[in-house]
């Protein structure tokens, strides 16, 4: 994949290194352009060095604003206020700007980043809206300090992934839980698991770059979730329990990620903290499956479940997934063995097999490279 990243006069320009070279991690290949601005705040050398390719710093007979249009997609991060308003008027006095009318003319797909002072962003917003309505992407900036600053890289080169992929699960709505839930003893202590919640994380990201609108109910996670996926806030399992039942009556996919809490205190101290001047006994009931009440109120909704166990063989894990699998009804279960080296809880990789009409055995794993594999098998059966 292509991509012309082209870089204007905003003090934000000095994250357009790390930018490109978190692009090119991802295996895209950068084109960049620079403006006369952009020189000022960061040497041309710094994107040659970042991109591996020669920076355009003004337009040749090698026509580089027709060649470079045709990429894959646009990316104009950090965009001025100047840039965006001659582009809304589609105005060609410098190589951005030519690029970008020519790339508009084949209807290549064109990433906005702005970051300028939060006046000048408000008073451009009409040149914004034009643009959007011609099918411009825009990404928010963080408002903050009165600026509109760049944005997390990560959720650029989300914006950019789902911009430029097949876009499979386009015009499908999807709920991911992920995370661990957290069962009150006062208003102190609890209990809960070791989840980090990066599976479900991943989960949600990979539908994003698909094209899905995502929604993540989020229990205690120990990674960072983009601002670019829309995320509800939940602690306990009955908190989650009451969100998945309300979210899944109007989506396509659900994935039931979290790690919830199999029991919950019974009669929790609310309003002070126990004293652990003496021993304490607690009673502990169990707390409800969120999972099989899923399709009992959405039939048609693609269920994914997840099964843990720990240190058992490949055939009883299968059994143990196939049985909840049996009693949710859902359509995919992911199964894994929490007790396999690099498959612990809060590894960055995982061990799993995919059960369905089949049984799909994944080797040691990115759980990033899971989240791929399942989105995939999703794909095909849907």
């Amino acid at each position: 994949m292509e991509i012309a990243l082209c870089v204007t006069g905003s003090i934000a320009a000095i994250e357009a290194v790390k930018l490109a070279k978190e692009l090119s991690r991802h295996g895209i290949d950068v084109k960049c352009f620079m403006s006369d601005g952009a020189c000022e705040i960061i040497h041309p050398y710094a994107m040659e060095f970042a991109t591996g390719n020669k920076v355009v710093l003004k337009l040749t007979g090698k026509v580089e604003h027709i060649k470079f249009a045709q990429s894959d997609l646009i990316l104009v991060a950090p965009a001025t206020a100047n840039v965006i308003s001659k582009f809304a008027y589609k105005i060609a006095d410098n190589p951005i700007n030519t690029l970008l009318i020519t790339a508009f003319g084949y209807r290549n797909p064109i990433i906005m980043v702005p970051s300028m002072n939060n006046s000048m962003y408000k008073a451009i917003a009409e040149n914004i809206d034009k643009l959007i309505a011609e099918g411009i992407v825009f990404l928010d900036p963080k408002v903050e300090e009165g600026k509109a600053k760049f944005p997390d890289i990560e959720d650029i080169v989300l914006h950019v992934l789902r911009e430029t992929s097949e876009s499979e699960l386009a015009g499908k709505k999807v709920v991911v839980s992920a995370g661990a839930t957290f069962e009150n003893i006062d208003p102190v202590r609890g209990i809960t698991n070791r989840s980090s919640g990066k599976m479900g994380v991943e989960i949600a990201k990979e539908a994003f770059i698909r094209g899905a609108d995502v929604t993540l109910i989020c229990a205690h996670v120990t990674v960072n979730v983009p601002s670019v996926i829309t995320t509800v806030k939940v602690e306990s399992t009955g908190e989650m329990s009451g969100m998945v039942k309300k979210l899944v009556k109007s989506h396509d996919i659900f994935f039931s990620a979290a790690a919830v809490s199999d029991f919950t205190v019974k009669n929790p101290s609310h309003n002070f903290k126990i004293s652990s001047s003496e021993n304490l006994q607690l009673q502990l009931e169990r707390t409800e499956k969120i999972i099989n009440s899923v399709k009992e109120i959405n039939p048609e909704i693609f269920l994914v479940g997840f099964k843990a166990e720990y240190t058992i063989s490949d055939e009883e894990l299968i059994n143990s997934a196939s049985r909840r699998m049996k009693e949710s009804g859902a359509d995919l279960m992911v199964a894994n063995d929490l007790g396999r080296v690099g498959a612990e809880l809060g590894s960055d990789t995982n061990q799993v097999i995919l059960i369905d009409s089949e049984i799909i055995k994944v080797p040691l794993s990115s759980k990033k490279e899971i989240a791929k594999i399942i989105v995939d098998r999703i794909v095909e059966k849907i």
